[in-house]
């Protein structure tokens, strides 16, 4: 029996999480001007786990340091955002071959029950939650065909993707063609279809990539 009462989250950590999920759900917009001062005070927290965490996020491109003039919240860079769907089509598109090879059914169940939620979603149009299910849809395939380790490290260099992917879900409402696909890809899977699925899959993965140049006319302050 393990007597040590459980480990509360450190400050520091605490606040990273909270900025950069912020920062991922655009609630923080691209170069957003934040502040020690103002930050500590909206955390009600220390100046030193802020400054840690400013550091943190500028380790991962998320933030720029300006000597100064503060902490900007960087632009989403068109680059990173090509490498980072460059990185996805790759593995995923092994993955799903895995998942058509083998994938356990309790874990098809899962899929049928996350696409049964993206359908309840198109009435709601919360793009949060839409982004959510659909991060959820591509981790349940790693975890059938257990590469779960492989998703986590994907996620590590996916942090622009994932801005301009929630930049467009905000922008274009038009939602059914992600949930098409989706379909298709657990259609595949059950009928053991490697080629369709692969197919399926690249095309999904494509979709961002192919909206980057009206993205970056809508927004011209946010993108680089």
């Amino acid at each position: 029996m393990n007597l040590n009462p459980p480990q509360r989250e450190s400050a520091g950590n605490s606040v990273y999480t909270r900025l950069k999920q912020q920062i991922l759900t655009l609630e923080l917009l691209p170069g957003t001007v934040v502040s020690e001062k103002e930050t500590s005070s909206v955390f009600q927290t220390s100046r030193t786990p802020v400054r840690e965490s400013f550091v943190r996020l500028a380790q991962e491109g998320l933030v720029n340091v300006l000597p100064q003039r503060g902490t900007q919240v960087s632009l989403i860079d068109s680059e990173l955002v090509e490498e980072g769907r460059f990185m996805r089509e790759q593995i995923e598109k092994a993955v799903i071959r895995l998942a058509c090879e083998s994938f356990p059914e309790r874990m098809l169940e899962q899929l049928e029950a996350n696409l049964e939620l993206q359908q309840v979603n198109m009435v709601d149009w919360d793009y949060q939650r839409m982004f959510e299910l659909d991060e959820a849809f591509h981790r349940i395939l790693f975890e059938g065909c257990r590469k779960l380790q492989t998703w986590y490290v994907i996620q590590q260099m996916n942090s622009h993707l994932n801005r301009s992917r929630m930049l467009w879900l905000i922008t274009d409402r038009h939602w059914m063609p992600l949930l098409e696909q989706h379909k298709d890809m657990a259609d595949a899977i059950r009928r053991r279809d490697p080629d369709q699925a692969e197919s399926v899959m690249k095309k999904h993965l494509n979709l961002n990539i192919s909206n980057m140049n009206q993205l970056k006319a809508i927004y011209p302050n946010y993108i680089r």
